[in-house]
């Protein structure tokens, strides 16, 4: 693996923050405010970036691939986050988006030693998966540097799937092994290498806006609404009865019978209302229609 003699931008000293041990809390406080700010404008220039990883994603998903993340510490957490989310929040197989973490489950609440560095897991990795064409796969780190995540990036090359490379670092962009590399310039940290701060939030801006807009684009999300959430909990069931009622004009206790008709369904039960069917005939109509709600009640409530 090729070393970078660039010192990686997030492993500089930001003058900004030199004597910020010096400083009242109220001072460090509106300091790391300011620097978080630089945040959604250094992602907002990975757009076209970012709209083209979303791009890739969905034409994996149209033919039943996969969506993995790969990384370590921080960024293997931050990937094992967004993919826990997309379940509950879109109704998917927690199968569909999955987060890879270099040393395992217990790297999620605690540091596993020397994690990042084994070549040989992120290898392994890929080929516990399965990962193949059909997959797509983003590595994510940091400092462009990671061995573990490089390493995983290039067997998954191998395979065929799609690549994606998210970093904070320009100097590690050269030689990254993806089709894609995000790249959201934040500057040096506040203090010195602690990525979790903004290179964190900016990893975690660019990763909710990849699920975010795959899941718009596959037909989980009705103008703003999650019409395909996991009602699996009391918040999520009582937005499921709002969401139907809203949309349907019908009250609460009546959203709430066409909802138990529908198994707890909100896209179904929108279809057996405005189709006025049962909850197989919809099921069948959603499936004829890529379960594209808009196509499936035949007009625009927008």
């Amino acid at each position: 693996m090729k070393t970078h003699k660039l010192l990686p931008t997030t492993e500089k000293r930001n003058r900004r923050s030199r004597n910020i041990d010096r400083l009242s809390t109220m001072q460090i406080v509106k300091l790391i405010n300011a620097e978080d700010r630089l945040v959604a404008p250094a992602v907002g220039k990975e757009y076209k970036k970012i709209a083209a990883a979303v791009d890739m994603i969905v034409e994996r998903f149209k033919k039943n691939g996969r969506l993995f993340y790969v990384g370590a510490g921080t960024s293997g957490r931050l990937g094992v986050l967004d993919a826990s989310e997309c379940p509950p929040t879109f109704g998917v197989s927690p199968l569909l988006v999955r987060g890879i973490i270099a040393g395992g489950k217990r790297a999620l609440v605690r540091a596993v030693e020397g994690a990042e560095d084994k070549v040989n897991d992120g290898v392994a990795a890929i080929n516990r998966y399965k990962i193949s064409a059909k997959d797509v796969v983003v590595g994510i780190a940091a400092c462009g540097l990671t061995p573990f995540v490089r390493v995983a990036l290039k067997e998954a090359m191998k395979k065929g799937a799609g690549t994606i490379f998210i970093t904070c670092a320009p100097e590690a962009i050269k030689d990254i092994p993806a089709q894609i590399i995000i790249n959201p310039v934040v500057g040096p940290e506040v203090i010195t290498g602690s990525t979790r701060m903004k290179a964190g939030t900016a990893t975690k801006l660019v990763l909710n806006t990849l699920t975010t807009t795959a899941m718009i684009k596959m037909g989980k999300v009705y103008g703003n609404l999650m019409v395909d959430l996991m009602a699996t909990n009391n918040k999520l069931r009582d937005r499921s009865v709002r969401i139907v009622s809203e949309m349907t004009g019908l009250s609460k206790s009546k959203t709430a019978s066409l909802l138990k008709k529908a198994k707890g369904k909100v896209k179904t039960a929108i279809v057996m209302h405005f189709r006025g069917i049962d909850f197989q005939q919809a099921e069948n109509i959603l499936n004829k229609n890529e379960q594209s709600l808009r196509k499936a009640i035949g007009r625009q409530w927008f």
